[in-house]
């Protein structure tokens, strides 16, 4: 493998777990284990998965107008966060669409910002050309960023920490693990209970060790990664949203906070305002993204287009996998609108056949966030 890919500060445990290792987002990175994918995926639903993450990208912005700042490049209450709490966000562009998407948290003296890995250069230079005086901005490149997942991950992390227990989904906070200073999240990409932990990187390996010591913990890739996230109706960036897609093409309306909107108190003011909140007026869009249930045995991969009875071409799949906890493949994609209703009959082609798929509701499973 190319010694032009970066590594992470665990990529020695990845090793040491025989992880099957791949270039992704400029890293050398983990899509399996010796587990294999399907049973990664079935062990996180059913105990707890670990994930390095550190490849994402981490921010700190301090300074008394750093939430003003970063509202100004979000369609998302930023100015209101709570301290203690985090929200979902997305970086518009004047076009109206998708930077990138990304979190942010209140830590009460600052906001603490976790990017894509793909889109962390582009995203931090963008925040940088938007600063105002009084704010700084700080790339946290010293830091590993972990996911413990599923429903024993509670129980798991009450072991080393057990301040956890009194979080609920989207909290955030710094805390002391094993005496390294962390930042903490209830949150996650599977659908799950689960913590986002930023540790630095001197003591990642420490802290991950005694969490692979738990009898309910595995490593999880990628691979398993993906098809989690997938069958909890969560984007990927680069595949279901880029920057060819607006909020409301993408499904994202909630995302959009309300006070933001045409009638808020904070109305506009973020980049591609105008052809967004006109977007949500009018529900004018040439496409929609949609989950899909496949109705035959072979899994629909991204890249497949999507027919109608008639054959006409009507959209094509940005995501698909063969659903290891729902028992069939599942996808999502972007339809023409007069194809997004639930159970609307469509056809993906796959290998020169067209195979039957349904319209369906997403997350395909039922998300199991702890709110308390």
């Amino acid at each position: 493998m190319s010694q032009d890919l970066l590594r992470t500060p665990l990529y020695n445990l990845h090793l040491e777990a025989e992880a099957k290792m791949v270039p992704f987002a400029g890293y050398e990175m983990p899509v399996q284990y010796p587990l294999g994918v399907k049973k990664e995926h079935l062990h996180t639903r059913d105990a707890a998965g670990l994930f390095d993450v550190s490849h994402m990208g981490q921010v700190f912005l301090k300074g008394a107008n750093a939430a003003q700042m970063l509202e100004n490049l979000t369609p998302v209450d930023i100015s209101d966060l709570p301290e203690g709490k985090q929200k979902y966000a997305l970086f518009t562009n004047e076009q109206g669409g998708l930077m990138d998407d990304l979190m942010v948290s209140n830590l009460g003296d600052g906001l603490f910002v976790v990017v894509n890995a793909a889109c962390k250069e582009q995203d931090i230079a963008h925040m940088q050309a938007n600063l105002v005086d009084g704010v700084e901005l700080t790339e946290m490149s010293d830091r590993a960023l972990l996911a413990l997942q599923g429903p024993k991950a509670a129980e798991v992390m009450a072991r080393l920490l057990p301040e956890v227990s009194t979080m609920v989904f989207m909290d955030s906070r710094r805390v002391t693990i094993g005496g390294a200073e962390c930042i903490i999240g209830r949150a996650g990409y599977t659908g799950e209970d689960g913590f986002e932990i930023s540790i630095p990187a001197d003591q990642a390996e420490s802290i991950t060790r005694k969490l692979l010591a738990e009898d309910d913990v595995e490593w999880i890739g990628l691979g398993a990664r993906d098809s989690l996230r997938l069958e909890s109706g969560l984007c990927l960036y680069g595949h279901d949203i880029d920057t060819t897609t607006t909020p409301v093409e993408a499904s994202l309306l909630w995302a959009i906070s309300k006070v933001r909107r045409t009638d808020g108190e904070r109305a506009g003011g973020f980049p591609g305002a105008d052809k967004i909140l006109t977007e949500i007026a009018t529900k004018d869009v040439s496409r929609k993204r949609v989950g899909m249930k496949g109705l035959a045995k072979a899994p629909v991969r991204e890249g497949a287009e999507l027919y109608n009875a008639d054959g006409e071409k009507i959209g094509v799949v940005t995501s698909g996998t063969a659903g290891p906890s729902v028992g069939h493949p599942i996808a999502m994609g972007y339809v023409k609108p007069e194809y997004a209703a639930l159970d609307t009959e469509i056809f993906a082609e796959v290998r020169g056949k067209k195979l039957p798929m349904q319209v369906a509701k997403m997350p395909f499973v039922t998300q199991r966030y702890y709110r308390g």
